[in-house]
């Protein structure tokens, strides 16, 4: 074998590792009327949550999917409740502060991202219950009652630059021990009108 070609394997075993590691995902969201939001999720919302003030609607554009949203105050939180193409409850999420995250959890998300990113500004948390089942009930009881539960987990939106790469926004998701569950990249605000 020449050097040519040994380079050529490096690079090409370096490159495919990498992209099997990288759990990279790109969606985003846009605001929709309450008339272009599925009917029967809407039902579930307008029957399982009360005293909801300032109900937004939004559809989500993944890569490969679409999904719903529903996003709301109660109790001075912001929930934010997200429902899959077949109109099942996926989630249940409300905006935190970092005080509001375990001290061994925090320093572990902050380690991360001090690692991966060579700047960032982190702009959102959100503390998520995935529902279990079809318990709709109990996941909006855990989600309302503020639980810790192991199941959590924390969705960072985070507007960071990696090592020679211009600055992008990112959704990173941690589990209830601040370990890295996934990472998304956001979408371009005109991504929508690609897909259509």
């Amino acid at each position: 074998m020449n050097v040519k070609s040994i380079f050529l394997l490096v690079f090409i075993l370096a490159f495919s590792s990498a992209s099997l590691l990288a759990q990279v995902k790109s969606e985003r969201e846009h605001r929709i009327r309450k008339s272009q939001f599925p009917e029967k999720p809407l039902l579930t919302i307008e029957k399982k949550v009360e005293d909801a003030r300032q109900m937004r609607f939004y559809k989500e554009i993944d890569s490969n999917e679409v999904s719903y949203k529903v996003k709301f105050k109660k109790d001075r939180l912001r929930y934010g409740i997200k429902f899959n193409n077949d109109s099942k409850i996926e989630g249940i999420e409300f905006e935190i502060k970092p005080v509001d995250i375990p001290n061994d959890s925090y320093s572990q998300i902050i380690a991360y991202l001090e690692k991966n990113f060579e700047k960032y500004r982190v702009q959102k948390i959100h503390q998520q219950y995935l529902t279990k089942g079809n318990d709709i009930d109990q996941s909006l009881k855990d989600a309302f009652q503020n639980l810790m539960l192991p199941s959590i987990t924390y969705k960072f939106a985070v507007k960071g630059k990696k090592s020679g790469k211009n600055v992008e926004k990112f959704e990173i998701i941690f589990n209830a021990e601040g370990k890295l569950e996934l990472i998304k990249k956001a979408l371009p605000p005109n991504y929508d009108h690609v897909l259509y």
